[in-house]
């Protein structure tokens, strides 16, 4: 991988892992329309030590509480009703599906899955998905004619099953195409969570996800010569401080603002991909992944 490359893909990861289009997929067309090798999927899991490091940062006050609250809850009984220490352990429950899905279908994520035909499907489909999941808040927020505006949940009524169903929908990210961030939101959404407590929920839950993927793709690649250390380093420290940006406009953002552009890209990408693919513009398969 070249220092050009990885300033590239830095970017792309940076830019995408926290909007829900799907980061994996836009790193794997990058490389396909550039003619370059499949960055693979441990490129895709050190880079997003990055992007976490910057979740880390913004919500840096959000994650200092939570962990103070938890860590004292196991001490102590009367802290196990706070909210924060609550939390942190619906933060642990939800890290679940992922980390056992992650493990048991290893092979298949760093090979079949990232088949462009299956990343342009899961574009479309998660993007209806995402659309349907935002009329449904939309509507719930503004009411109707003849109906009065619904109140949607906040994290304050986050439990147990709520946060194993959010942890599922993270897991499906697992296959590229789909979006950490459009899958948890979605879900979110779904169960009637406001937009900036789904979100604020689901950057949160990949914390301990990412990390953990990272540092094992760190420790396989450090026991290999498969990684372009140099350049792969300096795409994450760029995903860093592309990833901090677009979530401080993201917060933002969706606060007032429907889901629907991003709908409407996901699925003119998706259609594009599949046409090119049935031409024989592009490759369905990964090139070689570059080291």
């Amino acid at each position: 991988m070249s220092w050009f490359e990885s300033l590239v893909l830095g970017l792309v990861q940076g830019l995408t892992e926290f909007l829900p289009v799907s980061s994996s997929a836009h790193l794997r067309l990058t490389a396909a329309f550039s003619g370059w090798k499949d960055p693979g999927a441990a490129f895709t899991a050190i880079t997003q030590i990055g992007t976490e490091a910057a979740v880390l940062i913004y919500f840096r006050k959000d994650i200092g509480r939570i962990i103070s609250a938890w860590a004292r809850s196991l001490a102590n009984k009367e802290m196990r009703r706070d909210h924060d220490a609550q939390m942190g352990w619906l933060v642990i429950v939800g890290s679940i599906p992922i980390g056992v899905l992650g493990l048991l279908f290893k092979d298949q994520i760093e090979g079949p899955f990232r088949d462009l035909r299956i990343t342009a499907t899961m574009l479309i489909v998660i993007g209806v998905v995402i659309g349907i999941a935002d009329r449904l808040a939309a509507r719930d927020e503004t009411g109707g004619r003849h109906r009065a505006p619904k109140q949607r949940k906040t994290l304050e009524n986050l439990g147990v099953k709520d946060g194993l169903v959010y942890g599922l929908c993270q897991s499906a990210a697992l296959i590229p195409g789909v979006s950490r961030s459009g899958a948890t939101i979605s879900g979110g959404l779904f169960m009637g969570y406001k937009r900036e407590a789904a979100a604020r929920y689901s950057f949160l839950l990949a914390i301990p996800a990412v990390l953990a993927s990272g540092l094992f793709e760190v420790k396989d690649a450090m026991e290999s010569d498969h990684v372009s250390w140099g350049p792969t380093l300096f795409a994450t420290v760029i995903a860093f401080a592309s990833g901090y940006a677009v979530i401080a406009w993201f917060m933002k953002f969706i606060s007032t603002k429907s889901f629907m552009p991003f709908v409407w890209y996901r699925i003119a990408l998706g259609v594009v991909i599949i046409a090119l693919v049935s031409a024989g513009v592009l490759s369905p398969h990964a090139a070689e992944s570059a080291g």
